[in-house]
Formats: structure tokens, sequence, C-alpha cells
């Protein structure tokens, strides 16, 4: 799992990030699976995909104009 680099996404459009949150999620939930199933043993990844994902919504919240 490659790790986002910030300006590659804030050229991405909001929908395209969206898109992008929920194909990341989706593989979150299927990494974590496999972790339980032993079918992977790398734990390393499920860190990379939730700062990736952290690091979408942000951009996505910082381009819809939300404050926090």
């Amino acid at each position: 799992m490659k790790d986002q680099k910030v300006a590659e996404l804030r050229e991405k459009s909001v929908p395209e990030l969206e898109e992008m949150v929920r194909q990341e999620r989706a593989a979150l939930y299927k990494a974590r699976r496999d972790l339980v199933f032993r079918k992977i043993t790398d734990t390393a990844s499920l860190k990379v995909r939730r700062h990736n994902i952290a690091r979408m919504l942000g951009i996505i919240t910082e381009k819809k104009g939300g404050n926090a």
C-alpha cells in the first residue's frame, strides 16, 4: 500500500476524493478481515490505509470550506 501524497490529492475534485475514500475503506475492511483469518501479517498496511483515509477526509473538508 502506497502512502498518498498530499499534493496529488489536492489536485483531485471532491467527488473523486469521496470515491477514493470509499475504495480505501473497502480495502481497509478487507485487510482487517484477512488479518483475522491469517491471510496477511503486514499490520503496517492497516495504519497506512487509516492515515490515507484521514488525509483524504481532511482535504475534502478543506475543499468544501468546512470549519472544524
